[in-house]
């Protein structure tokens, strides 16, 4: 069976517009079959928050939504916390504080249910919070500022469902760049990934051609791509020269040759090889089809001007034709124009009009 998705979202989702990024999550859980459990055990508000989500993924189509709240490791280990989670299709982590949810969660049978719902097909999501969990490295608290500085954060085991990794979030926002940096620095071979607010890093595993050292048979990549109004920054530290064991109390930390990737919407990343893939756009239908047309009766017409038999009178209405148009009201909005040889030098009077 295929492994599921991991929407890792930055915090603040637009939860009254355009809902984009839990119009997806509802989507990757099965739509009017999904089966979501929320985890709200970072947050500090009561059943409220459970109530908000449920009614947004209810509004989104999905047909369940149950709490999963533990408030101790012992709940953790509660069967009927861990039954909710195995029947999921979708997990969803609310925001709050990620040192209480990973010192609740991570290595207990919860946990370790949340990691296996996603080896089974089901969606694991979460915000804030729940977005830095995902990660093998989680930043537990910290300050912001754009300069690495020693002793600026402090880190965590998360759930470890990115590996090598450490996730931020309210990125932009919340000017977390440099705890980040100081991260790498003190940890070089952990992938550095900041979600901004409103933004999500769908991460999930790819099939790669086989052939090769890089792409054996059945091997798989994780691919990051993004979606949401902000960017998803990741920083590379593999060839970092620092100066993080050296530095002392809160001094700034030497970070030279860290590779930076900041990507906007529509940009994919491979995690396992560390590049950056090509951007393949995406078309609207509805702009390709109006375009075919147009091209369509460019040709026809420039087929009849070489041809030099017909007016341009006559090609406005056979065109309104083309387009739907009756040719009485194409001949109303066209009178017939005398034959001429120049047509330049007598302007049709529909010229501008639309069918």
């Amino acid at each position: 069976m295929a492994s599921g998705p991991l929407m890792i979202i930055g915090g603040a989702e637009d939860k009254l517009r355009r809902r984009t990024i839990l119009k997806e999550f509802v989507a990757a859980a099965g739509g009017a079959e999904a089966r979501i459990a929320v985890v709200p055990t970072a947050s500090s508000l009561g059943p409220e928050v459970v109530e908000v989500y449920d009614a947004l993924f209810r509004r989104e189509g999905a047909a369940d939504v149950v709490a999963v709240r533990p408030e101790n490791r012992d709940d953790a280990h509660d069967p009927a916390f861990v039954a909710r989670v195995a029947g999921a299709t979708g997990i969803f982590m609310t925001g709050g504080n990620q040192l209480k949810l990973s010192a609740i969660i991570c290595g207990t049978p919860l946990g370790e249910a949340i990691v296996a719902a996603r080896e089974r097909g089901a969606v694991v999501a979460g915000t804030s919070a729940g977005a830095s969990i995902q990660s093998s490295h989680m930043v537990a608290f910290g300050g912001p500022g754009s300069t690495p500085k020693q002793r600026m954060t402090q880190v965590a085991a998360g759930l470890g469902l990115v590996e090598s990794s450490v996730i931020d979030q309210h990125f932009d926002q919340r000017n977390r760049y440099g705890r980040l940096l100081m991260i790498v620095a003190q940890s070089p071979q952990l992938l550095g990934i900041g979600v901004d607010e409103d933004t999500c890093a769908v991460v999930e595993r790819v099939g790669v051609p086989g052939g090769g050292p890089a792409g054996g048979p059945g091997e798989q990549h994780e691919v990051l791509r993004v979606v949401g109004r902000g960017a998803v920054t990741i920083m590379d530290p593999s060839r970092i020269t620092t100066n993080a064991f050296e530095a002392r109390r809160s001094a700034p930390i030497l970070a030279s040759g860290v590779v930076l990737h900041v990507l906007p919407e529509g940009s994919a990343f491979n995690l396992t090889t560390r590049s950056l893939l090509p951007h393949v756009a995406e078309v609207d239908p509805g702009e390709a089809a109006e375009m075919a047309e147009a091209g369509q009766d460019l040709r026809e017409l420039a087929r009849d001007i070489a041809a030099a038999d017909t007016s341009p009178g006559t090609l406005k209405r056979r065109l309104a034709r083309s387009r739907g148009a009756t040719p009485r009201r194409a001949a109303a909005a066209a009178p017939a124009a005398p034959q001429d040889t120049h047509p330049d030098t007598h302007p049709d009077p529909t010229d501008g009009a639309t069918p």
